[in-house]
């Protein structure tokens, strides 16, 4: 491969060019003459879905307000430029110098999905980066895993010199320092691997041993090198509103996902749902100070121009400050002509009043996740929601003149039987009945619900982390039930029903859960031309089969058993905080349909108490 820069000829070629010339609204060049350390920060998909991640946005503003480091950003190559660089031994570029990655210190790869890890050998194939990380040498870039997927980084452990566990405004800057020093004293790569491995939450693979028993579970799993811990700690920012945020983001050329001013109100959730990893990695909930968000809101729209603000949580409705943070919004910039979106709420008076007066009731439609038809699963999965709660909530909605509704479910839950998933339709068609309740003259016309339904993955580090799943064909068959059922109900015309692609679902659970042997499965896909896997138009299930087979892995030891209490599972030596014995009780207490309180109503001891921060600690108080 060879550095040649995308000329006028190559752009004409390919769709959306955009997507690779850089020199965006506020992105940040600095001399690279005049900085120690060069960072590529990489989002492993198209640039619209890279450009509209948060931390992303986040890690970006914090490294460059350092004066030594310079980071720029660099995304997938859509496949019609992937395939121009192989054909014309184009290296990949980083948008803002326009530089080979190669020739940088640090490529940080953030992994929030696994249905992208073919994308990151992507990354590293175009850059001229060898796959694994034992045959890098001096001249080569360290590769640095981050973000949701880094909870499990075992299945590409091979491919990463390091991995950052937790939140990334913490240990980052003692990390590049290191670097620094290393490079000043002219240490190896291997000596800042040794140093690094000593940082809290920095986990390098490459220092450790894994072993197995006869039965394909892990028998040990143990640090090879001195410098490295038995056990990672995740890092977390205990104080979310003297850290670092975005004031002045990048701004696209061309329309993202998330085309719009992000502010993220608070991390964590109270929850405790039992499905839910999210609920549980980023415990305890932090709230930012509501002052601050106000000042966040007028600076980024000043900075960028965007039309909407959006509130980022996973769950906005139990932000403490949310009426007053709404309500000032609506007054400031309604009248400007600004958007406020506000996803994640519960569905109750209030929320139904602020969404009245910030969206086009009769263009828009709400969400209810229930997640689970019944009562019953509800208490199993620890929702915390009744169908009284949903149907007055619906109700509610309705008489306020909505008539449109988008309902989320999980088929494959544990414990779940024909008469839960049968209970979907049937509360899908309680809600529609509950619109028909209003006189006819009253209604904002027809009513429309959309029921989907995922299958559910037992994702590490819940409490259902225990669970099996199950084959492509015991999914389908579950969605099949709940269709026909559909076909049963009263207000069937007013009810639609979609699923999500069972196939993907299998693959995803086994990166989820998997181990070490996981990397050659993904390599050969990758040979075989996977890639793009979490887009419809590019997925092909029979090359990841075909990969299994060529590497003699079995798919169903990932997926099709459930765990039992002391088998190691390849994520234990990661400390998110949450005990495994909390998770194992709250595990029993499923079977049980036992309920756990939420964290401001009882503390259940969960072991996040630790970090000295957020909500669990107020309520000790």
């Amino acid at each position: 491969m060879r550095k040649l820069a995308l000329n006028d000829e190559i752009l004409l070629k390919i769709e959306k060019p955009a997507r690779y010339i850089g020199n965006e609204v506020n992105s940040v060049i600095k001399d690279k003459e005049q900085v120690n350390i060069r960072f590529a920060m990489c989002f492993p998909d198209v640039y619209e879905i890279g450009m509209s991640h948060l931390g992303i946005q986040i890690l970006y503003d914090m490294f460059n307000r350092w004066d030594d480091v310079w980071c720029e950003r660099v995304y997938s190559p859509w496949m019609d430029l992937d395939q121009i660089m192989r054909e014309e031994h184009i290296l990949l570029f980083a948008l803002e110098s326009q530089d080979p990655i190669k020739e940088f210190d640090f490529l940080g790869i953030t992994i929030q999905y696994e249905m992208c890890y073919t994308n990151i050998l992507q990354i590293l194939d175009l850059s001229d980066i060898p796959l694994y990380a034992c045959d890098r040498d001096e001249s080569d870039p360290i590769v640095i895993g981050g973000g949701p997927c880094a909870a499990n980084p075992e299945p590409l452990a091979q491919f990463f010199d390091l991995f950052y566990i937790g939140e990334g405004e913490t240990v980052y800057e003692q990390l590049l320092d290191a670097y620094k020093e290393n490079k000043q004293n002219g240490g190896s790569r291997k000596t800042f691997l040794e140093k690094a491995a000593e940082i809290e939450g920095i986990y390098v693979p490459g220092f450790y041993r894994v072993t197995y028993k006869e039965d394909g579970t892990i028998a040990d799993f143990t640090p090879v090198n001195p410098h490295a811990r038995p056990v990672i700690r995740k890092q977390m920012e205990k104080d979310l509103t003297n850290t670092y945020y975005p004031q002045a983001p990048v701004v696209p050329f061309i329309k993202v996902t998330q085309d719009r001013i992000v502010l993220e109100i608070q991390r964590g959730c109270i929850r405790g749902c039992r499905f839910c990893q999210a609920g549980m990695l980023y415990r305890p909930t932090r709230e930012r100070d509501v002052e601050t968000l106000k000042q966040y809101a007028f600076q980024m729209l000043k900075s960028t121009g965007h039309e909407e603000i959006s509130l980022s949580s996973l769950s906005s409705s139990d932000y403490s400050q949310l009426k007053e943070l709404v309500t000032f919004l609506i007054q400031e910039f309604k009248g400007e002509g600004i958007n406020i979106s506000l996803p994640s709420l519960r569905i109750d008076a209030f929320s139904l009043d602020v969404m009245g007066k910030v969206q086009d009731i009769r263009k828009s439609s709400l969400t209810f996740a229930p997640e689970a038809g019944s009562q019953r699963l509800r208490d199993v999965i620890n929702k915390g929601l009744t169908k009284e709660m949903i149907l007055n909530g619906a109700g509610q909605a309705f008489e306020g003149g909505w008539n449109k509704v988008k309902l989320y479910f999980m088929l494959g839950l544990p414990t779940e039987t024909e008469e839960d998933m049968k209970a979907i339709p049937r509360l899908a068609d309680e809600i529609a009945r509950r619109y028909y309740e209003i006189p006819k003259e009253q209604r904002n016309g027809k009513c429309q619900i959309t029921t989907s339904t995922s299958f559910f993955i037992p994702k590490p580090f819940t409490p259902f982390q225990w669970a099996k799943m199950y084959t492509n064909e015991e999914y389908i068959a579950r969605a099949a039930i709940v269709k026909h059922e559909f076909q049963e109900q009263l207000n069937r015309k007013s009810l639609k029903y979609h699923w999500h692609d069972a196939e993907v679902t299998v693959l995803e659970g086994v990166f989820a859960r998997g181990d070490r042997k996981l990397s050659e499965v993904i390599l050969e896909a990758y040979r075989l031309g996977c890639l793009y896997d979490s887009w419809t138009e590019s997925f092909d299930n029979e090359k990841w089969m075909n990969a299994f087979q060529n590497t003699g892995v079995d798919i169903g030891f990932y997926t099709q058993r459930e765990r039992s209490f002391d088998e190691i599972f390849p994520w234990d030596f990661i400390d998110i905080g949450v005990t495994k014995a909390f998770l194992y009780q709250e595990w029993q207490r499923a079977q049980k349909g036992e309920v756990t309180p939420n964290c401001r109503m009882e503390c259940s001891g969960c072991g996040a108490m630790k970090y000295k921060g957020g909500v669990c600690i107020e309520s000790k108080n």
